[in-house]
């Protein structure tokens, strides 16, 4: 079981920033995954950043050069810096985990998601 807790959202200005938390525990499996993905109202949930226990990361295109992904393993705790914000980044946040285990099992969790709005 893992258990992930996440924080930062907000109401913001278009191009203002902002800073998202998502702290995980429980029974943490190395190595894994974490990553931000975002559902904006009537849209299907998209990813947004990932970031491997060694720190390789993965950028959604639209993302790209304004938000940075980046992780604490001694807190199991993955950020999200979001920078130069556009209204249609304005969405639910979401934490998400992913871990193999044993004989072929794998973890899969996901955040209670973070609100995100950018006003023009």
């Amino acid at each position: 079981q893992v258990q992930l807790v996440e924080s930062g959202g907000g109401l913001v200005q278009a191009g203002g920033s902002l800073r998202l938390s998502c702290a995980a525990s429980g029974r943490i499996f190395s190595p894994n995954v974490m990553g931000w993905y975002r559902q904006a109202p009537g849209k299907q949930r998209e990813l947004v950043a990932t970031i491997t226990s060694d720190g390789s990361t993965n950028y959604a295109d639209s993302v790209k050069g304004r938000f940075t992904i980046s992780r604490d393993n001694a807190k199991n705790t993955v950020y999200l810096q979001l920078s130069s914000l556009k209204p249609e980044d304005t969405a639910v946040y979401y934490c998400r985990f992913t871990a193999r285990t044993t004989w072929g099992r794998n973890d899969d969790y996901w955040g209670q998601g973070t609100q995100v709005t950018v006003s023009s």
